[in-house]
């Protein structure tokens, strides 16, 4: 049984998933994957059924890997207890809210980022210009006034790292306990300031406010995910535009292509690959006998590139009618919070990029290719263009 999922190797998973994805989802679209020790699901539709489905999968199970670093959170509990979670920082995530409220603050340190290394006619844009832009957005939003950037990269590394480990079914590392008591201590000081404009200054003024351990827990899921995800989104983004010399042209002057671009890039290469449930109950998915308790995984990455839905899945096409059907943010009740905001900042820095940077290039000395199990993105994305 399921001979293709029970072959999978941790190496195809974490390189170049997208051709054992390809074959899972034509053979077998629910596969038992015996080196992740659960279920793989790999079908457009399917993916969204799990996703919707929170009372036959839910996150809330004991194992989730992120809850095991963080604690309970709206990422990892279903039912009225994620309503609780997640609705005290639901508000400040709406559309108008994110260009009122964050859009002058992510131009203005776009445009602080590129004036560092503009002179230099190379960079390493993940480490220089998408780490430290998500940082500082998500710094901004939390009120971390006091922390510096490098120290939260650190503590989401090591964040980052603990989860990924985790979903291989290793133990949480030291980093990641010592990463998030860090965390804790500066989220803790940052809830006591409960005058400023933060979310967390927001969530705490709320009615349905949460007590201090929980708006650690989601303010440190927020801050995982605004920075990880949002860093792959632009990173990956810039090196598709700058891997289609045509695509790239029609995007320097279209807001509207641009928009369509990130999207592209988004299903092309969710910075989420995949996104955990377990199963409450025995059931049938699509032929597979999944039994109560059984970790079932879906795959982003595969759904996104099922040609069921999307005509020519591999091919990066900026004008695709149905891009928005990607699975990127998730569906159902834990569809991503910051969505909108993670569009706006990558719109923002790559429109940055491209306006300031003339003749910008990837460096063809140094590889690129995403890789990763759970969050994937080139480990560095070299660039040059023309002082």
């Amino acid at each position: 049984m399921f001979p293709v999922g029970r072959s999978a190797t941790l190496g195809e998973l974490e390189e170049d998933p997208h051709p054992l994805l390809a074959r899972l989802r034509a053979a077998e679209p629910v596969s038992w994957i015996a080196v992740l020790g659960g279920w793989l699901v790999t079908r457009y539709d399917l993916a969204v059924r799990v996703m919707r489905d929170d009372t036959t999968f839910t996150v809330d199970d004991p194992r989730f890997s992120t809850s095991r670093v963080v604690g309970p959170s709206m990422l990892s509990l279903d039912g009225a207890d994620h309503t609780r979670h997640r609705e005290p920082f639901a508000h400040p995530f709406r559309p108008a809210k994110v260009r009122d409220r964050f859009a002058g603050f992510v131009e203005a340190e776009t445009d602080r980022l590129i004036s560092a290394f503009q002179p230099d006619g190379r960079a390493e844009l993940r480490r220089q210009f998408a780490g430290p832009l998500a940082v500082g957005v998500v710094t901004e939003a939390l009120g971390l006034r006091d922390v510096n950037a490098n120290k939260v990269l650190s503590w989401y590394a090591a964040i980052v790292a603990a989860v990924s480990e985790l979903t291989a079914g290793q133990p949480v590392s030291a980093a990641g306990v010592d990463a998030f008591g860090e965390l804790r201590e500066a989220l803790l000081r940052a809830i006591s300031r409960t005058d400023d404009r933060s979310l967390l200054g927001e969530a705490v003024r709320r009615p349905e406010a949460l007590g201090q351990e929980d708006l650690v827990s989601n303010a440190a899921v927020l801050m995982f995910g605004g920075i990880d995800t949002t860093e792959g989104m632009i990173v990956n983004a810039v090196r598709h535009m700058l891997g289609d010399p045509d695509a790239l042209d029609l995007v320097r002057g279209s807001a509207v292509l641009l928009q369509g671009a990130i999207e592209e890039s988004t299903r092309l290469e969710p910075a989420a690959a995949v996104v955990d449930r377990y199963a409450t109950c025995d059931v049938e998915l699509s032929g597979a006998q999944i039994r109560k308790g059984d970790l079932v995984t879906v795959s982003i990455a595969g759904a996104n590139r099922d040609p069921a839905v999307f005509a020519e899945p591999d091919r990066f096409n900026i004008r695709r009618e149905n891009v928005r059907l990607n699975l990127a943010f998730a569906q159902g009740p834990h569809f991503c919070l910051g969505a909108h905001l993670a569009r706006t900042e990558t719109a923002i820095a790559v429109r940055g990029l491209l306006d300031r940077l003339p003749g910008l290039r990837l460096d063809p000395d140094h590889p690129n290719a995403p890789r990763g199990l759970v969050f994937r993105k080139p480990p560095a994305l070299h660039v040059l263009w023309t002082t």
